[in-house]
């Protein structure tokens, strides 16, 4: 991966933040994005501002964030080799509490921002024949938990999913690979946002009897980035939250 130009949304804090560092220290050019500007400066502070590092602020649930982040991408490396579709929004509501503005929030990022972004990069990997594009999905798609009520963010997710397969499809003649990483419970401050105070409380959801933390996502992403014979996939870095629980 050195030397290939790699777009991270959502990269300002949390997993993204932890993808973003695990490409730098090997010396990928990442262009990171969030919505919150001051949160993004301080990670690329916090990096070391380094030389291959860009970062710009934007709503990828628009298209012209997408279209920016491609632009710069290339006015300074050249290419976009990798696009990983981190950033999103999630919190448990009952069915029947959710309204319109809900459903409107989670498509908006989730899907629509996964969408556009993949939209704005594919051009530029059609031109190139080699591309690699990560989402981020969850296991509760596949698993759903009665305590944890969230059908309003888990439909958009649902769709990532399946948005992941068809592009694979329609773009494996291009040399384009397409895969989510469907996260488990994962040390982040995502827990705290949705009102989880001690996250490792949730441990026994995995059969290996603990949450996983943040770089074992960025492991996963940066083996979906590297592998050429991966594509159309849904990997699950749960500790085996899908297969059964630890109780």
């Amino acid at each position: 991966m050195k030397n290939k130009t790699v777009i991270i949304t959502g990269a300002s804090t949390g997993i993204g933040k932890e993808i973003a560092k695990y490409f730098i220290t090997r010396e990928s050019n990442v262009v990171m994005n969030s919505s919150n500007e001051e949160n993004l400066k301080k990670a690329y502070i916090e990096f070391g501002s380094p030389s291959n590092v860009l970062y710009l602020a934007g709503d990828i649930s628009k298209q012209e964030t997408g279209q920016k982040l491609v632009t710069l991408a290339l006015k300074k490396f050249k290419s976009v080799d990798i696009l990983i579709n981190n950033a999103g929004v999630f919190a448990p509501k009952p069915f029947l509490d959710v309204e319109e503005k809900d459903l409107d929030l989670y498509w908006s990022v989730n899907l629509k921002g996964t969408y556009f972004t993949s939209q704005s990069v594919i051009p530029q990997m059609i031109k190139q024949q080699h591309g690699s594009i990560i989402n981020i999905g969850t296991v509760l798609v596949e698993h759903a938990i009665d305590g944890f009520p969230a059908t309003a963010p888990l439909t958009s997710k649902g769709a990532i999913h399946s948005l992941t397969r068809q592009l694979a499809a329609e773009f494996g003649k291009n040399n384009i690979k397409v895969n989510t990483i469907a996260p488990g419970i994962i040390r982040s401050p995502l827990q705290g946002k949705i009102g989880i105070e001690d996250a490792d409380s949730l441990a026994r959801l995995h059969l290996l009897n603990r949450i996983g933390e943040a770089t074992e996502i960025a492991e996963a992403a940066y083996y979906l980035a590297t592998a050429n014979f991966v594509t159309g996939e849904t990997i699950n870095i749960a500790g085996g939250h899908t297969i059964g629980h630890s109780i």
